[in-house]
């Protein structure tokens, strides 16, 4: 960051920025990181293409080899070894497995890059004629691990033209800060209570027990991918990018609907603009395209057939709300609306956490009590007695508390009072999570499958 503001030039800050990204990719990818920067240049050559060559046949020579590239490399990485399971459990073979790992990021890296061609072919934006403002669109580190994903729409100028003033390095500090005390204090902590429980024999189970377990669970999901979504925006906002909000408080949705539309945004819209609406939207074949939408979406998250169920069991919660629910819900009590969006969230988190299928039917059984297990034991009520301040803290979190205070701060209090509260906070915040993260080893990457 400080060689980064010692040089006035734009172009330099980008190259600043692209070696730096590159060499943070490196330390856990020396190899794939030609692999990023392939996939780069290929769809940097290919929106020069689109755009020399518009409205002809040749224009779609870019887009077919952008989409076989990219989805190539996440069919060969990501999804080869999926396949090969199955073949093998289909056949009785036994195919080696591929024996490469996956890269990291490159379920965000490749939909970006898809995103920027796909925007040229439509004509939503101009083809960018610099390498190093295209690249340090794709490789910027900010959130190149673990998302969002970024359009190029969103930030095409600033890659060529930015500012930042005090109070914009102000604002992304106290954001990256929050975003990783949510991720360390919270979400790891939640994991550190979800993964005995869940992992658990189901001989000794309980049905308190199953359902705690996903709920802590429901916590680390949701602060872990937000807190390294807030970690993104805050970096981003320091060094001059605004980008666009990934999470909006979705445990306080009323629906499924409304959850999906304050949950991981910047996928739900890239699936909605270039998967959704080229099927046929909501104009033909309605109920065929959501379900594709929502079992491409499952399947993005990881390469297991939990994934694809927790797909479709929401494509099917979001049908039945679009043409039973709907009108019921919203003339029903705000606290129904949330007990029920909540209900049906918790229980999709549980799909989604349990990738072998035999423990996801037993945990779900004996969350609903269809085993013998008891309602409760010691171990559950003594887990949840000694945690109780931390779980209140945590239930606090997910409505938007934090910001409603800092309003009424604005109101009542000087913008020099304001953003010394901030910096305080940002102190704390920062000290604590660094406490934790010296003293414990426990810090899971939960987005490995991405």
């Amino acid at each position: 960051m400080a060689i980064y503001y010692a040089f006035p030039s734009i172009a330099i800050k980008n190259w600043i920025l692209i070696i730096s990204s590159i060499i943070f990719y490196a330390w856990g990818e020396p190899i794939w990181v030609l692999l990023l920067l392939a996939s780069a240049t290929l769809d940097y050559c290919n929106g020069l293409w689109i755009e020399k060559y518009r409205n002809t046949w040749k224009a779609k020579l870019g887009i077919v080899s952008t989409l076989g590239f990219n989805l190539g490399c996440l069919a060969i990485f990501k999804y080869s070894g999926f396949v090969v399971d199955n073949i093998n459990a289909l056949t009785n073979l036994n195919i080696a497995q591929p024996s490469f790992a996956l890269p990291l990021g490159i379920s965000f890296y490749v939909f970006m890059s898809i995103s920027y061609t796909l925007d040229v072919w439509y004509g939503r934006v101009q083809a960018q004629r610099n390498f190093g403002s295209f690249l340090v669109y794709i490789a910027n580190f900010h959130h190149l691990v673990a998302g969002p994903v970024i359009r190029y729409g969103h930030i095409a100028k600033e890659t060529m033209e930015r500012r930042v003033r005090w109070m914009d390095f102000h604002a992304g500090i106290t954001r990256f800060s929050r975003g990783l005390f949510k991720k360390v204090f919270i979400a790891n902590t939640a994991g550190a209570l979800a993964e005995p429980l869940l992992q658990q024999d189901p001989a000794t189970a309980t049905v308190l027990g199953a359902w705690i377990g996903v709920m802590f669970y429901t916590l680390q999901i949701y602060f872990d991918f937000s807190g390294y979504s807030d970690m993104a925006l805050g970096l981003g906002r320091m060094f001059g990018f605004r980008y666009h909000e990934n999470f909006r408080h979705p445990y306080i949705a009323k629906s499924i609907t409304d959850f999906w539309r304050r949950w991981h945004i910047s996928l739900s819209s890239f699936f909605k603009d270039y998967v959704y609406i080229p099927l046929g939207g909501n104009r033909y074949r309605q109920v065929r395209n959501i379900m594709i939408v929502w079992m491409l979406t499952g399947f993005w998250h990881g390469a297991s057939w939990n994934f694809v169920l927790w797909g479709l069991y929401f494509g099917i919660l979001l049908l039945i709300e679009k043409f039973f629910l709907a009108k019921i819900l919203k003339a029903s009590p705000a606290i129904f609306q949330h007990i029920y969006a909540l209900f049906f969230i918790v229980v999709g988190w549980a799909i989604f956490y349990f990738t072998d299928l035999t423990q996801l039917l037993q945990h779900l059984q004996i969350m609903f009590g269809l085993t013998n297990a008891p309602l409760s034991s010691y171990k559950e009520i003594s887990i949840l007695q000694s945690n109780i301040y931390w779980i209140a803290f945590a239930l606090l979190a997910c409505i938007p508390i934090h910001r409603k205070m800092q309003n009424i701060l604005a109101a009542k209090c000087s913008s020099s009072t304001v953003v010394a509260t901030d910096m305080m906070q940002s102190v704390i915040y920062l000290v604590i999570s660094i406490a934790l993260l010296v003293g414990s080893t426990y810090n899971p990457f939960i987005y490995f499958r991405f």
